[in-house]
């Protein structure tokens, strides 16, 4: 038998949404500690997106679609894992 010895070369999904979790919280608190720095008080999001005029309503809709597929998303391979009891059990006993 031949032993695959091929070196893994993509990241496992959850790896990257957990990068880009760190990140975007990462920048978030890097741009409020920012504007506070510089302004004093704390910028308000709603304010600067009503700025925005009718994009506003564009982002709104894009941010809530990503929330519901990421949610969908989780929801799903959760009820998956649940159902699949061979996925989630530990290694097999040894010596039974």
């Amino acid at each position: 038998m031949e032993k695959n010895n091929r070196a893994q070369k993509d990241w496992p999904m959850s790896t990257i949404l957990w990068f880009a979790v760190v990140i975007w919280f990462s920048s978030s608190l890097l741009s409020q500690s920012a504007y506070l720095a510089i302004y004093g008080l704390p910028y308000d999001a709603v304010t600067m997106l009503k700025s925005l005029g009718p994009v506003y309503y564009v982002i709104i809709a894009l941010e809530l679609a990503m929330w519901i597929g990421l949610l969908t998303w989780g929801g799903r391979r959760f009820i998956r894992r649940r159902e699949d009891p061979a996925k989630s059990a530990g290694p097999p006993a040894v010596g039974s």
